[in-house]
C-alpha cells in the first residue's frame, strides 16, 4: 500500500512563496493522476490542483490559477506544488492524494489515498 508524506509547509509573509512536496513510500504512484487539496478549520476540504500521470494535463482552482504550479517527478515518486504570491486566504492544511477513477478532478471521492497534510500559514 502506498503512503503519502507531504512536506514543505510553514509560515510565510503575504507575497512569499513555498514549495510543497508529496513523496510516496511503500509503492509507487502507479499510472495515477494526483491532486492537491486544502482545508481550514470548519470548512470542507477544497481542491487546489491536479496533474495527470504524464504531467501533460494540469488543472487548477480559479483561486490559485496563475500563482500555483503543480508538477511531478515519477522517477522520484514525488508531486510538487509551487505556491507563489501567497495570500492570507491560502492559509490551510494542504493534502496530496492519489486519484483512482475518472470522476472530475475536484471530487474528493475520486481519491482514495491521502497524506497526513502539511500546514501553510500566510501572514498579512
Amino acid at each position: 500500500q502506498v503512503q503519502l508524506v507531504e512536506s514543505g509547509g510553514g509560515l510565510v509573509q503575504a507575497g512569499g512563496s513555498l514549495r510543497l512536496s508529496c513523496a510516496a513510500s511503500g509503492r509507487t504512484f502507479g499510472r495515477r493522476p494526483m491532486g492537491w487539496f486544502r482545508q481550514t478549520p470548519g470548512k470542507e476540504r477544497e481542491p487546489v490542483a491536479a496533474i495527470s500521470w504524464s504531467a501533460g494535463i494540469t488543472n487548477y482552482a480559479d483561486s490559485v490559477k496563475g500563482r500555483f504550479t503543480i508538477s511531478r517527478d515519477n522517477a522520484k515518486n514525488t508531486v510538487y506544488l509551487q505556491m507563489n504570491s501567497l495570500k492570507p486566504e491560502d492559509t490551510a492544511v494542504y493534502y496530496c492524494a492519489v486519484r483512482v477513477d475518472g470522476r472530475r478532478w475536484q471530487e474528493l471521492d475520486a481519491y482514495n489515498i491521502w497524506g497526513q497534510g502539511t500546514q501553510v500559514t500566510v501572514s498579512s
